[in-house]
């Protein structure tokens, strides 16, 4: 249990100890949804979320074909909003994260903690070791379809589209997950995420019951993906620096620290030029080469899943299915996606 849902190399007995306690508690608390639906102690609200929860699972499965398994089946109230705290380390001098191994999904570049206390403790030792750290919560997770993985309590605080993205979003890890392919593995599940509730609010035919919904779940769409190619731009500028011979470590980090001021300027809050909410979202928090790596594992060539889409006419299924069918043949399964088209 450990092993799946926390990442590691080399782990201590407490480590894997207090994991693996935190994964028991949370199957363990697990309620079928018709027994909390049913409860007359449940919120309105909750009851509604559950359905809708429920509903969403339906739609993947039979509507986009996605091996589900029993995910989703059942809700486990959490004592926090926070699942865990996810913590990632990188190089200063070059787009390189720092991994742990682990059976069955091979090397990751991120840590879970159940706690905060222990997170912030291996980022400091990450940090004295002269690497660039990012720590984070996260509200969900996929154990790959190996144990029923229920919608947590944590997720309610969502809204319907960002609800029915994340239950998607999951299951396609279950229907499809390539070991040691993190990066692709993430951006796959945005693209079927992202797409697969534009199809669950607008439904066939673009004639949406609920057209608030469908529009922001494709104003969504449309904003994660700008965000991929910013952040492609981003990241080809840090490139070359951090390639060049001629640069000691110090002046490669002096160097991307001018990059990051730079596309802050150009890009953020006081700038003048329209950019999506994403955009501006991550210029204005403090940058480093671990926060850039961790959006790249989400947005990474969202255009060219666009593309992928559009040769099959948009039709869901095919496109995840053509993916499934390959990606775990090939050394690197982004060769199976199309060249976009790039504004």
């Amino acid at each position: 249990m450990a092993l799946l849902l926390f990442s590691c190399s080399g782990c201590s007995p407490v480590y894997l100890a207090k994991a693996g306690w935190a994964e028991m508690k949370i199957l363990r608390g697990r309620r079928p949804f018709d027994e909390v639906i049913n409860d007359p102690r449940t919120d309105e609200d909750t009851r509604r979320k559950i359905i809708l929860a429920r509903q969403a699972r339906a739609f993947a499965i039979h509507m986009l074909k996605l091996d589900a398994g029993d995910s989703y089946t059942s809700f486990t109230q959490l004592e926090t909003d926070t699942l865990a705290w996810v913590l990632s380390a990188a190089y200063r001098d070059r787009l390189e994260a720092k991994t742990w191994w682990f059976p069955i999904v091979g090397r990751v570049p991120y840590k879970g903690y159940s706690g905060e206390g222990s997170a912030r403790k291996a980022q400091t030792k990450l940090d004295n070791e002269g690497l660039d750290t990012y720590l984070r919560t996260t509200s969900a997770f996929s154990t790959l379809g190996w144990f029923a993985d229920p919608l947590l309590s944590s997720l309610l605080r969502y809204d319907d589209v960002d609800l029915v993205e994340t239950i998607i979003h999951e299951l396609s890890h279950n229907h499809l997950f390539v070991p040691g392919r993190v990066r692709f593995n993430e951006s796959y599940a945005t693209f079927v995420g992202r797409v697969g509730a534009i199809r669950f609010f607008c439904g066939p035919d673009d004639a949406p019951q609920d057209t608030e919904k469908c529009h922001l779940a494709r104003e969504r769409w449309n904003q994660v993906q700008e965000f991929s190619e910013f952040l492609d731009l981003f990241l080809a500028e840090l490139t070359e620096v951090y390639s060049s011979p001629e640069l000691s470590v110090d002046e490669k980090v002096q160097g991307r620290d001018e990059i990051f001021a730079d596309f802050q300027s150009r890009y953020g809050e006081d700038a003048e030029n329209q950019v999506s909410p994403l955009i501006r979202g991550f210029l204005s928090r403090p940058l480093n080469n671990a926060v850039l790596l961790s959006r790249m594992r989400y947005y990474h060539r969202l255009r060219d899943f666009q593309a992928l889409l559009d040769q099959h006419q948009g039709d869901l299924p095919a496109a995840i299915a053509t993916l499934a069918a390959s990606a775990t043949r090939v050394e690197d399964p982004f060769e199976l996606l199309p060249k976009g088209d790039r504004p």
